[in-house]
């Protein structure tokens, strides 16, 4: 019993998320007479918050590493104007219209990241800057006008679904198959941890909690992709997604990059010290953070069908709100990838409830600041307490 007490206190933020997402979802089920958990809904929910928890998982990074990025909606209404502009206006092709703005990305990462991290200026001031230059950048580049319509293979980035290979009729049984594939992964996974842990005398919790944890988990997945099955099958969106997870996940706990994020975040005169160049590290993270800007750009023109001036208006909140959600700390250092992609999904989780049972939008956003401003409070009282 103690063993499991001291796994939950150290893993408070995640597990504490993680039953608030449960918890949100299933108050929610009730409300709603079970439609929020019908097949079209769980896909529309994934093709709305997509592009959300993209620049959330770009966002944790900066926030790690004690700063802040509030330029994020205003780069994705200019990379949606440079695609819009490029393919409707100039019959550019696609494929080199997107890798053409996800470079547009990367100079914006670049350009903010060499005033934070070179030049010493706050990033709050260098991004609110940002986010009034890239404003502008749209409205000149648009002239103050939409572009629509996008051609049917940009659109599918968005709105896309994985072929059934298998040629279901009524369920996409090429999702059962990958469902089944990511659970047999999991498990392995979590076996190979297990035995590692143990052969290096680490804690563990006992074999119960894990078979029963484990046991959760894959039920949720196999669950949530039958749903999926029902419908059209994985969205293009999820896959995306998915892959940033593993990647990112992946860099931050095995590399030594991740490593210097963190150690960035917690203490930079201490990083300093050990010989971690960290204007680098935040000048790299930037630079991150504007390509996955740029990803979601391209998405989210891809998901209105149109290039608009008032793309990804507050955009920069719903992430900035996901990862704080998610469990990161303010003071930097401390925050996973996970948790910013649980945050995004309350969020996500939230907005559709509330609209389904007609909460108007002044409520929704009264709701969303409380519960915002509920999870930093918790992360501040926890910092306190130890």
């Amino acid at each position: 019993m103690q063993t499991i007490m001291n796994l939950f206190k150290n893993n408070i933020r995640e597990y504490g998320m993680v039953i608030a997402l449960v918890l949100i979802t299933g108050l929610f089920w009730i409300l709603t007479d079970g439609i929020n958990f019908k097949p079209l809904n769980l896909t529309n929910l994934i093709l709305q918050n997509g592009f959300i928890l993209v620049l959330a998982v770009g966002m944790v990074l900066v926030i790690i590493t004690g700063n802040i990025d509030l330029s994020v909606g205003s780069v994705v209404a200019f990379i949606g104007a440079i695609a819009g502009v490029l393919i409707i206006n100039m019959n550019v092709p696609i494929w080199l219209a997107v890798i053409t703005a996800i470079i547009a990305g990367a100079l914006i990462g670049v350009w903010q990241g060499f005033w934070i991290s070179y030049i010493g200026i706050p990033s709050f001031i260098v991004t609110l800057a940002g986010m009034l230059i890239f404003r502008g950048l749209t409205l000149w580049l648009l002239d103050g006008q939409s572009l629509a319509p996008f051609p049917d293979s940009f659109q599918s980035l968005s709105s896309g679904f994985i072929p059934d290979l298998f040629g279901g009729a009524n369920v996409h049984i090429f999702t059962i198959v990958l469902s089944v594939m990511l659970s047999l992964v999991l498990v392995y996974l979590e076996i190979n941890k297990r035995r590692t842990q143990l052969h290096y005398n680490f804690e563990v919790a006992p074999l119960w909690l894990t078979i029963v944890k484990l046991a959760l988990l894959l039920l949720a997945i196999n669950w949530f992709a039958y749903q999926l099955a029902q419908n059209k099958g994985i969205p293009t969106v999820l896959i995306i997604v998915l892959a940033l997870i593993v990647i990112y996940t992946f860099i931050m706990k095995n590399t030594v990059m991740g490593r210097h994020i963190y150690a960035t975040g917690g203490n930079k005169k201490a990083a300093d010290l050990s010989g971690i160049k960290t204007k680098r590290v935040v000048f790299w993270v930037f630079v991150n953070n504007g390509v996955l800007a740029a990803l979601a750009g391209l998405m989210f023109a891809a998901r209105l069908n149109s290039a608009t001036p008032a793309a990804g208006d507050m955009l920069e909140l719903d992430a900035i709100a996901a990862v704080f959600i998610g469990g990161a700390s303010m003071a930097g250092g401390v925050g996973t990838v996970i948790g910013a992609i649980v945050g995004g999904l309350v969020m996500g989780v939230m907005n559709n409830g509330m609209s389904l049972i007609g909460i108007g939008i002044d409520w929704q956003q009264f709701i969303k600041g409380l519960v915002l401003l509920i999870a930093v409070g918790f992360d501040v009282y926890n910092k306190n307490k130890n």
